[in-house]
């Protein structure tokens, strides 16, 4: 396999100089996003891998684990335009997309679109569980196409385009699911958990001592579109795609390949669109890793963010205990590298 991975390796000088420059932006990026965010590094790898796939995340987590915080100064680093959208009950799709108002120019009144806030580079759906199912899809052909469709009017969104939305796992009240169909559309379903006791105290120190350093932008919004282009051509060996195609085929209940665990505790498992996610995560992280190819640790490691929410449970599964993270843990255990 090394052989093959060689022959087929980056070769171009540009390409070269920019995995570069993406390793080394890395560093930079951490430092300075650690000037308002202790701690949660893979949590920051993981947002950093979507940003250069060109792909969108769910952020799960307790409600004052600066989730916000963290989208906006990860906004600031690549000096993107950064809008937020409190996602409530009565929130209609046209508060996000835009509307069409009626307007007057040089004597006549005619009917001019409006955009809404999802026109940004950066849009943080904030609490994206407590809107209606109707709302929640008109970010659908957003996330998709990257346009919005008005009147019958197509307009383009600004490139590049992301959607961090979160969600609180904690309070369940007056909360809507999210459709199948747009959590597919989530690269990766991103866990902040609770800081360790010295992360917490300086967390607790700096915020009640003064303000923090301002974010010096590091990277434009061209530079990520040159880093989107060139996780694409990292390559990956043939066997390499298959495991993550195989890993994915196996959470589907029912199938020849579904271990028996799954057919016991997996209602429905992932489509082809997680196959796709885990390969193209597995090239940006390799990247960020300083690798010019995908490694087998790369699939692994992102199992779980790219897994966790497209598998759903069966009751049998809830009555013993059972979670998402067993099920994925025990796949990695099961099936073949």
């Amino acid at each position: 396999m090394s052989n093959e991975l060689n022959e087929h390796a980056m070769t171009s000088d540009d390409d070269a100089v920019l995995a570069d420059q993406i390793r080394e932006g890395k560093k930079r990026i951490e430092a300075e996003l650690a000037k308002t965010i202790v701690g949660q590094k893979s949590v920051i790898e993981q947002l950093l891998i979507c940003l250069f796939s060109g792909t969108h995340c769910l952020i799960t987590g307790a409600p004052g684990l600066a989730k916000t915080l963290l989208v906006r100064s990860v906004a600031q680093v690549f000096h993107l335009e950064f809008r937020r959208i409190q996602f409530t009950p009565d929130l209609m799709p046209a508060d996000i997309t835009g509307t069409e108002i009626l307007g007057e120019s040089e004597g006549k009144r005619s009917l001019q679109f409006v955009p809404g806030p999802v026109f940004a580079n950066v849009i943080l759906a904030d609490e994206i569980n407590r809107t209606p199912p109707k709302t929640q899809s008109s970010l659908l052909e957003a996330m998709q196409e990257h346009q919005v469709t008005a009147a019958g009017k197509r307009y383009a969104l600004p490139e590049p385009f992301f959607v961090l939305a979160t969600q609180n796992p904690i309070e369940m009240e007056g909360t809507y699911p999210l459709p199948e169909a747009q959590l597919d559309r989530f690269m990766f379903n991103v866990l902040i958990d609770y800081l360790p006791y010295k992360d917490e105290l300086q967390v607790v120190l700096d915020t009640t001592s003064g303000s923090p350093e301002p974010i010096v932008p590091l990277f434009s919004g061209e530079d990520i579109l040159r880093f989107q282009r060139l996780v694409r051509r990292v390559p990956i060996a043939e066997d390499i795609a298959g495991y993550a195609v195989r890993l994915v085929a196996a959470t589907r209940s029912g199938r020849p390949e579904a271990p028996a665990f799954i057919n016991q505790w997996v209602t429905w498992g992932a489509g082809l669109r997680a196959a796709q996610m885990l390969v193209l995560g597995a090239k940006a992280r390799a990247l960020l890793s300083g690798y010019s190819h995908v490694r087998l640790d790369d699939i692994r490691a992102l199992a779980a963010p790219v897994l966790r929410h497209r598998i759903l449970l069966s009751y049998k599964a809830e009555a013993e205990g059972v979670t998402v993270e067993d099920c994925i843990a025990r796949l990695l255990e099961e099936v073949s590298a």
